[in-house]
């Protein structure tokens, strides 16, 4: 397996791993929160090989070795960053694969802008965290105090095995070491002191002063045209939730699968493999609807 490309995309702010033949058609990655390109390190190059494509994964702004943003974090600011990279790297449409925070982004994306967005893979994850209109005063009231506390120093590891074993600890999903190693080396810089610390901005931790509402993002779900794939881990963050239920049925084209795994199945070293079928397998069938539409519109 050879080892990705690492790029500079938007004017040198964002930065990404790339697999796979840089003439092939491109798909756009998009990772979830406090993780970074590495995400998919382990399914890029599968779907590389089997579908001949090449796989851009950008780490989002504050993320990974991306600038970080002089303002807030609100999820449909990473929708800039969709745009500044497809718009560098000459894409008028793009097919988005897209995990966690990244799906409720690539859903935003395709939501507002159809005509930019020919597909959607999302892993465990769709739509975004919401708070009910009923709890928009006091979820402002935490933003607001949350942004006056100065940010944490920041933890600091001996080596990288420490700084895996506190993000199994302190992660916001389970995850095991053998999963989330790759993010972690990713999202590790060299201190002053010699030891190791997070690449990652502080303030991404913040509380977000305001949220879409569960109806908001139900509308934008309802507004998505192109074909959707959601790949579903069996112990992932949805499953039969009420509100995973209903965000699903607002999918008019959703195609859903379940597969053995947790919320990071598609770095999971005994899931990818699974998880890269059902997405090969989709796509090509998406191909193929797409050939005879053509034809049928001569």
């Amino acid at each position: 397996m050879s080892a990705p490309q690492a790029l500079r995309l938007a004017g040198g702010r964002l930065a990404g791993l790339a697999w796979g033949e840089e003439g092939a058609p491109p798909w756009l990655a998009l990772h979830g929160w406090l993780d970074n390109a590495a995400s998919f390190s382990r399914l890029a190059p599968l779907l590389a090989e089997r579908l001949g494509v090449r796989v851009v994964a950008i780490d989002f702004a504050g993320h990974g070795q991306s600038h970080h943003s002089p303002g807030d974090y609100a999820i449909w600011d990473y929708c800039d960053d969709v745009l500044d990279a497809a718009d560098e790297l000459g894409l008028e449409t793009v097919t988005l694969l897209a995990h966690s925070m990244g799906a409720g982004v690539a859903c935003l994306t395709a939501a507002a802008l159809p005509e930019r967005v020919a597909r959607l893979a999302l892993i465990d994850g769709l739509g975004s965290v919401t708070t009910p209109a009923g709890e928009a005063p006091r979820q402002l009231r935490r933003g607001l105090l949350g942004h006056r506390r100065p940010p944490s120093g920041g933890a600091s590891y001996a080596d990288q095995e420490e700084a895996v074993a506190a993000r199994v600890k302190g992660g916001a999903t389970p995850v095991d070491a053998g999963t989330i190693r790759p993010v972690v080396a990713r999202n590790l810089g060299a201190l002053p002191d010699g030891r190791l610390g997070w690449r990652t901005d502080p303030h991404l931790v913040r509380p977000s002063p305001v949220r879409l509402t569960p109806e908001q993002v139900v509308a934008f779900l309802a507004e998505i045209e192109c074909a959707v794939l959601l790949v579903e881990g069996e112990t992932g963050i949805l499953g039969e939730k009420e509100a995973a239920r209903v965000a699903r049925s607002a999918l008019s084209g959703l195609e859903r699968r379940v597969l053995p795994g947790g919320h990071h199945l598609h770095l999971e070293p005994d899931a990818v493999a699974a998880v890269a079928d059902a997405i090969g397998a989709w796509a090509s069938r998406d191909a193929g609807r797409s050939e005879k539409r053509g034809e049928a519109g001569e």
